[in-house]
């Protein structure tokens, strides 16, 4: 998909509501750039595989752990390595990149429900 081309994100970001719903905008040597809004309380999971890096945009949300929270505000980043237990929360909406690998399932090793969500493309 790489295409060489400017990515605005306040336009792709616009173009979708629906929240803990990541959408992959690019990909960059198999990993996906994706765009999430995010509002409320997910679940707890892990990725024994992946790490992952979470990038606020705007608002902001706090990333749980077994044994403390990190508040995240727009401009600041966290990456949460392979196989550590986490939960984000926000209490208001907040718009968040993603770096991950592709196919990465968003609910990691919880049990699916109903915030797992497939991996779609934003065109």
């Amino acid at each position: 998909m790489a295409r060489s081309e400017r990515v605005n994100l306040a336009e792709k970001l616009a173009r979708f509501s629906d929240r803990w719903s990541p959408k992959v905008v690019e990909t960059l040597d198999g990993y996906g750039i994706k765009l999430v809004k995010v509002q409320g309380e997910f679940v707890w999971h892990s990725h024994s595989e992946e790490d992952e890096l979470f990038l606020v945009l705007d608002g902001g949300f706090r990333m749980d752990f077994r044994d403390r929270q990190v508040d995240l505000a727009a401009g600041e980043m966290i990456v949460v390595p392979r196989g550590v237990e986490h939960k984000p929360f926000a209490a208001e909406e907040c718009s968040v990149l993603l770096f991950e690998r592709r196919g990465v399932v968003n609910t990691g090793d919880a049990e699916a429900g109903a915030l797992t969500r497939p991996e779609r493309q934003l065109v």
